[in-house]
C-alpha cells in the first residue's frame, strides 16, 4: 500500500503543469543564450550541433517511449490479476461444498467478510490509512479461513476434498500478496527524473535553435511544451491507475459482481 495519503492525480497534474511552465522558461533561456552568442561572437559557427540536438531529442524520445510502454505495461497486468483474484475467491467459494455440511456455514459468513475486505481496500486506496486497515481486516480473515478449512479438511476423511480446497484457498491468498506488491511497482524515480531532465536540456536546445529569428515562435514554443508535459501526464496516470483519468475501476467490477454469487 502506498505510505502517504496523496492524491496521485493530483500529483501528476502539478508535476506535468511545473514541468510545461519550466520547459517555456528553459526555451527562453536557450533563446537568449543563442541570441547572446550570435551578438558576442557572430563568427561561431553551429557545425555539430545538429547532432547534440539529434542525440538529446532521440534520447528524450526513448525515454517517452519506454516509460509509456513500462507503465501501460503495468496497467495491464494489474487489470489481470482483478480477474485472476475474482477467480480464485469464487473456486475457493465454490470448494468449500466439499467441506463437512456443518463446517459450511461460519466458512461462507467469513468468505462474505473477506470478499467485503477486498472490494473495500481499493476502493479505499487514495486514503491509505483506510486501505492498510481494510488489507490487515483481509489478511485476519485470510488467516480464520485458513484454520476453519483446515480443521473441517480434517474432519472429512476422503483426501481428495483437502487436495481440492486447501489449494484452492492458497491461491486466493497469494494473489493477494501479488496485487499489493502490483501497487507498488513503478518506473525507477531516477528514470522519471532523467525524463524531466531531459524535457527541459530539449526545451533549452529547443529555444537555442530558434535563435537566429528575429523572435521565437510562440505556436512551436508553446505545441513543444505543452506536448511533453501531457505525454509525462500520461505517464503518471498510467502509473497510478487508481483515481487519475486511466483507472482500474470497470476492472474492480470482476470482484464486485462476486456479491452476487456469495450470499
Amino acid at each position: 500500500m502506498p505510505g502517504e495519503q496523496v492524491n496521485p492525480t493530483m500529483i501528476a497534474a502539478v508535476v506535468s503543469g511545473l514541468l510545461f511552465i519550466a520547459m517555456l522558461v528553459f526555451i527562453d533561456i536557450g533563446f537568449r543564450i543563442g541570441k547572446n552568442r550570435k551578438k558576442n561572437t557572430p563568427e561561431t559557427g553551429d557545425e555539430g550541433a545538429g547532432t547534440v540536438d539529434a542525440a538529446v531529442f532521440g534520447l528524450l524520445g526513448l525515454i517517452l517511449a519506454f516509460t509509456f510502454s513500462g507503465a501501460s505495461s503495468r496497467l495491464d497486468m494489474r487489470r489481470a490479476q482483478i480477474v485472476q483474484e475474482a477467480n480464485a475467491i469464487g473456486t475457493a467459494y465454490l470448494r468449500v461444498d466439499l467441506l463437512a455440511s456443518s463446517e459450511q456455514p461460519e466458512i461462507r459468513k467469513l468468505f462474505k467478510n473477506y470478499l467485503e475486505s477486498r472490494i473495500e481496500v481499493y476502493e479505499k486506496m487514495p486514503d491509505a490509512s483506510a486501505a492498510r486497515g481494510a488489507l490487515a481486516k483481509g489478511s485476519d480473515l485470510q488467516n480464520q479461513i485458513w484454520s476453519k478449512s483446515v480443521a473441517a479438511c480434517q474432519i472429512d476423511p476422503t483426501p481428495r476434498t483437502c487436495g481440492l480446497v486447501l489449494p484452492s484457498l492458497n491461491e486466493m491468498i497469494d494473489i493477494t500478496t501479488t496485487r499489493t506488491m502490483a501497487t507498488v511497482q513503478h518506473a525507477p524515480a531516477v528514470i522519471l527524473g532523467l525524463m524531466v531532465l531531459l524535457s527541459l536540456l530539449g526545451a533549452l536546445l529547443a529555444g537555442f535553435a530558434m535563435s537566429p529569428q528575429s523572435k521565437r515562435s510562440a505556436l512551436h514554443t508553446i505545441l513543444f511544451a505543452l506536448a511533453i508535459s501531457v505525454s509525462v501526464y500520461v505517464v503518471l496516470d498510467l502509473e497510478y491507475p487508481r483515481a487519475g483519468l486511466i483507472n482500474l475501476k470497470d476492472m474492480d467490477q470482476a470482484i464486485v459482481q462476486l456479491r452476487e454469487q456469495i450470499k
